[in-house]
C-alpha cells in the first residue's frame, strides 16, 4: 500500500486539526496504508524561521515529502489562510509529488477558497483537494 505522510500545520498540541487528522490517520492505517504522522510545531523555531534549509530538522522534513506516495495536510484556518507555522515550512520548497496531496481545515469551506490559491503556490503550482469540516 501507499505511504502517507500526515503533516499537522496546527501550532497547539490539542486542537480540532489535530483530531480531524488523527481521525484520517486510524482510517488510511486500517487500510493498510503505512502513515507517518508530522507535526510541524515539533519542529524547532529557529529551523523553520532560519534561512538553513540544511538545518537536519528541515532536511529530515524534506526527506518526509519526498519519500510519501502521498500527503495530507491538517491546518486551522486564520483569516481564510493557512497557520503561520505550516507556511513556515512549505516556504522551504518542499515539494510533493503531483496529484498527491489532501489539505483539511477544519472551517467553512467558503472561508478557505483562498487558502486553495495560497496552497498551489506553496506547492509549487500543484493545486490540493481542499476538505473542510465544519
Amino acid at each position: 500500500m501507499a505511504t502517507v505522510l500526515s503533516v499537522s500545520g496546527s501550532p497547539s498540541a490539542a486542537s480540532r486539526t489535530g483530531r480531524l487528522l488523527r481521525h484520517l490517520d486510524r482510517r488510511l492505517a486500517a487500510q493498510g496504508h503505512e502513515v507517518v504522522p508530522l507535526d510541524v510545531r515539533t519542529i524547532p523555531a529557529e529551523a523553520l524561521l532560519g534561512a538553513d534549509v540544511r538545518h537536519p530538522a528541515i532536511v529530515e522534513a524534506t526527506e518526509l515529502f519526498a519519500r510519501a506516495d502521498g500527503v495530507v495536510i491538517g491546518t486551522p484556518a486564520y483569516k481564510a489562510s493557512y497557520s503561520g507555522v505550516l507556511k513556515a515550512l512549505l516556504d522551504k520548497d518542499i515539494t510533493v509529488s503531483e496529484d498527491c496531496t489532501l489539505v483539511l481545515a477544519p472551517a467553512a469551506a467558503e472561508a478557505l477558497t483562498p487558502a486553495v490559491d495560497q496552497f498551489s503556490v506553496a506547492l509549487l503550482g500543484r493545486l490540493p483537494a481542499l476538505a473542510a469540516a465544519s
